[in-house]
């Protein structure tokens, strides 16, 4: 994944009317350095499908990844949707939002990261990531903003979280977690295992006050993108009223000066930050320990050989 970019496109957007989203990725997108000839490459849209079974704040917002698909259909692309969730699968999710079989009509793919390879990371810890992901010519990264019990708010970073397959999302926690861990830097250290990507990021409808299943939905009306998701991250955190030290992620990507983690070395071709601020979202004030207990992570193993 390319780090070098310090671009991040930001806009006002209140509606996930279709026409609106396709103007603003028209103009999101145009200000990237992503290829302008897609034809016949494979795209990999990596939404938040975490579970749908609740309602469809916890996910990426239906509408939002219709869209997202339909402009990469039109630019003549080979699109695929994927992601391994913690609940269900990807399928089911889509299928709960109401847009699986409308995403089949129009030709999307849809993979639930069955198939894994090996990386290993620069902490010199192997990721099993998805071969589907690995394979793609572009990973279009799209993550709803959200308040989080465990990392206080998530956004690009953490949705990358995703490509990793099966039992290692729950196995990362039990083992990285808890006060002594070190699970940021590890989804920090993720990144630079993936594609070459593009973060277009769902603000419109944000969760807040607590996450990432059981918050509030909150009217951010903000939509982003940017090709390195550290620097997006850092944009939002901006947007958010959110100081960079009160985010783990953001903590970790500092600590290893991964450009783009320090807003005063961001451009902004759009927007600006300060014309978007928001005074009263909500996050945790105090976080809960990321990691499992060997009872849920047992309860994860069953699940995933259910669905296997």
């Amino acid at each position: 994944m390319q780090l070098e970019s310090t671009s991040v496109a930001l806009l006002s957007c209140s509606s996930y009317r279709r026409s609106s989203l396709m103007e603003r990725f028209d103009a999101l997108i145009g200000t990237t350095d992503v290829p302008s000839g897609l034809h016949g490459r494979t795209i990999m849209l990596k939404p938040n499908l975490l579970t749908a079974a609740r309602g469809p704040l916890p996910c990426t917002e239906a509408a939002f990844i219709l869209a997202a698909a339909r402009w990469f259909l039109d630019a003549g692309a080979r699109v695929i949707i994927g992601d391994s969730p913690a609940f269900g699968s990807a399928r089911v999710n889509l299928d709960r939002l109401g847009i699986g079989q409308e995403l089949r009509a129009m030709g999307v793919g849809i993979s639930d990261f069955r198939r894994t390879r090996a990386c290993m990371m620069p902490s010199g810890i192997r990721a099993g990531i998805a071969v589907r992901v690995l394979e793609c010519d572009l990973l279009v990264n799209l993550p709803r903003v959200k308040a989080h019990a465990q990392a206080r708010v998530t956004m690009a970073v953490k949705n990358c979280f995703g490509c990793l397959t099966g039992l290692q999302k729950p196995w990362w926690h039990m083992v990285y977690g808890g006060r002594c861990g070190h699970f940021p830097d590890l989804l920090v250290g993720l990144l630079a295992c993936l594609p070459e990507s593009l973060t277009l990021v769902d603000g419109i409808r944000a969760m807040h006050r607590t996450g990432p299943i059981n918050g509030r939905p909150y009217p951010l009306r903000v939509v982003a993108a940017g090709t390195n998701p550290v620097a997006v991250d850092t944009a939002l955190l901006e947007v958010l009223n959110i100081t960079g030290r009160n985010s783990p992620l953001q903590v970790a990507a500092a600590n290893r000066n991964i450009v783009g983690s320090h807003k005063a070395d961001l451009s902004f071709p759009l927007s600006a930050p300060a014309d978007l601020r928001v005074a009263d979202f909500r996050v945790p004030a105090t976080l809960s320990p990321i990691r499992f207990r060997p009872f849920s992570f047992a309860v994860s193993a069953v699940r995933h050989a259910l669905r296997s």
